[in-house]
């Protein structure tokens, strides 16, 4: 019986990796390596950038027995692809190179993605589908960083607002922008209307409102040694001259342009992807 038991794992494991070989290849056709493995922790799944001697890779860890991947589309011209994670629910992750670096990045649930054009669509805002529209941008050039309707920068994208008038008493210098995790991009000029007062620190990146932030001073006096900053979530922003980030090309923008993030946060699988550039 116990003889069996072994055969049967020892088949299990040999099953799991040429499953994990196969996925690894279609990273291979993009040019990347990746390294998939099971994984004790909670996670359904786990996705990272690492490095080694060779240079970055795809760090894939599988948290649950049950957990199945396959790869939906692969551009090897693109150098990217689409991933799915089948556990508890359908997760996708458009896995690629921009720049200088690989990345992944959650594709919202909502969104009807079947391959690496449409998830390329789904991270775009709304905002950033009108403005391609109302600059009549062409198909080939929609996922430039750089066309008619916005510039973008890793996950930000800048859309000209020419008609902005901002007093310089609202202007910050040197300011960073980032999403609550991951290496800030940061703006020569910027200015922040509107949006929701939150207290943010290391341990609520994303920051809570004031009502939450008075009521943890009061049942958790320890989180009162904190460095706790004051910011506004969801606020209009617009910057104005060089946009600087270690991952990527510095940019220049000639006026001033709105601020918007790419769809990533309203992706539950977010949570998956350990990675922020």
């Amino acid at each position: 019986m116990l003889l069996t038991s072994t055969r049967e794992q020892d088949s299990l494991r040999k099953e799991r990796r040429m499953f994990a070989s196969q996925i690894e290849r279609h990273f291979t056709k993009i040019g990347a390596r990746a390294r998939i493995h099971p994984d004790t922790s909670s996670w359904d799944i786990a996705i990272d950038i690492r490095k080694d001697g060779d240079g970055e890779y795809f760090d894939i860890a599988l948290g649950r027995n049950d957990a199945e991947l396959s790869v939906m589309d692969v551009q090897p011209g693109l150098r990217h692809l689409l991933l799915m994670s089948r556990t508890s629910r359908r997760s996708k992750f458009l896995c690629g190179h921009d720049e200088r670096h690989w990345f992944v990045a959650a594709v919202p649930e909502s969104a009807p993605v079947s391959n690496v054009k449409t998830a390329f669509e789904a991270l775009k805002p709304l905002q950033i589908r009108t403005a391609l529209v109302r600059k009549h941008v062409r198909p080939k050039d929609r996922n430039r960083r750089r066309n008619e309707a916005f510039l973008r920068q890793g996950e930000w994208f800048f859309v000209p607002a020419d008609d902005t008038y901002v007093p310089e008493t609202l202007i910050f210098r040197n300011e960073p922008i980032s999403r609550g995790r991951g290496k800030p991009h940061l703006c020569e000029e910027l200015v922040r209307t509107g949006g929701e007062v939150v207290y943010v620190c290391s341990q609520y990146p994303r920051g809570v409102t004031s009502n939450i932030y008075r009521k943890l001073m009061s049942k958790k006096p320890e989180l009162r040694s904190m460095k706790w900053v004051i910011q506004r979530r969801n606020p209009e922003v617009f910057v104005r001259g060089r946009v600087r980030h270690s991952d990527h090309k510095t940019i220049e923008l000639n006026g001033w342009h709105r601020v918007f993030m790419n769809t990533e946060n309203q992706a539950a699988a977010m949570r998956n992807v350990v990675f922020l550039d």
